[in-house]
């Protein structure tokens, strides 16, 4: 148990549900021309979770002194994992996730795409040993390597199997696709900044120059409330302007996610513990569960147009 809790278990199986649901809840049921089949799809999974629990894992061994102050009970490095093991898990599922990527370019002719999973590991590292000290920074990348698991489904999905014919099609659904990669970037943005909020003491003895510790907790939350104000809006009209002829649609999107982020940004606005921050972070992993979960409404989206 104490390693499924070092790798996240939780955020790995979001990223699994997340790939099976583009690959069979949005892409197949509607004939678009892919290029995986179940042991393609199985290998990008395996790849993706392989890399993104060493990127886990390399994070929490940077982060052991911020953690003892911030987390002090979720510790693991140095006290029931040791650091030399956790460095070698590191190593083997960052060897293993690329290597898997090796094997998946190779068998859709694509050979350069095997650079996507080695600059995503590369990244990883650098974000947990130097970025994520940097404000807004570090929030940035990680956000972006967060949603580079649903676009490079569309990556390996659509690209090899473009023709002249279907390329139309094709673009189209890359697009939908290129949707759901900003909604999780901006989902995982906020969550970020909120969580240095709440791991500001720790960030602080370690020296790091997060954005409450650049900018104070206050405005920090301040910044927050806006994006989130903000892209609430902008999904709100997204969906009054091109989803309002399926009332499925309409009615999951705003009780299960328009809903909840105008609720969490009212609570963020008055969050003062870190229990409230914790809270509020929790809340955007949920509002981006059901975002992905989106998908399975397409069938009905479809049907209404």
């Amino acid at each position: 148990m104490k390693y499924l809790k070092l790798i996240r278990w939780q955020n790995l199986i979001m990223i699994v549900i997340t790939q099976l649901l583009i690959k069979y809840a949005f892409l197949d049921p509607f004939g678009v021309a892919t290029s995986l089949d179940v042991t393609g799809i199985t290998v990008l999974i395996v790849s993706t979770l392989c890399i993104a629990a060493a990127g886990n894992i390399i994070n929490d061994i940077c982060d052991v002194e911020t953690d003892t102050i911030n987390k002090p009970n979720k510790v693991l490095i140095g006290k029931s994992i040791s650091e030399k093991t956790a460095y070698n898990l590191f190593i083997i599922l960052n060897v293993t996730g690329v290597g898997l990527g090796y094997y998946l370019a190779a068998s859709v002719n694509r050979n350069a795409f095997l650079g996507i999973f080695v600059i995503i590991s590369a990244l990883l590292y650098i974000y947990a040993t130097y970025l994520k000290q940097l404000a807004l920074i570090g929030n940035l990348v990680i956000s972006s390597l967060v949603s580079c698991s649903i676009l490079i489904v569309g990556v390996f999905e659509l690209i090899p199997v473009i023709t002249p014919e279907n390329q139309n099609i094709q673009l189209v659904i890359f697009k939908i696709i290129f949707k759901y990669v900003g909604f999780a970037f901006v989902i995982n943005l906020l969550r970020e900044i909120v969580k240095d909020i709440e791991d500001e003491q720790g960030d602080r003895e370690a020296k790091m120059k997060t954005l409450p510790i650049v900018l104070g907790r206050k405005t920090t939350k301040n910044i927050v409330i806006i994006l989130s104000l903000a892209f609430t809006v902008t999904l709100f009209f997204y969906v009054f302007q091109n989803l309002y002829k399926s009332v499925i649609a309409n009615i999951y999107f705003i009780a299960l996610i328009i809903g909840p982020l105008i609720y969490n940004t009212l609570k963020l606005f008055n969050a003062e513990s870190n229990t409230d921050y914790h809270q509020v972070s929790s809340s955007f992993k949920i509002i981006m569960l059901f975002g992905m979960l989106s998908l399975l409404l397409y069938k009905y989206i479809l049907l209404a147009k």
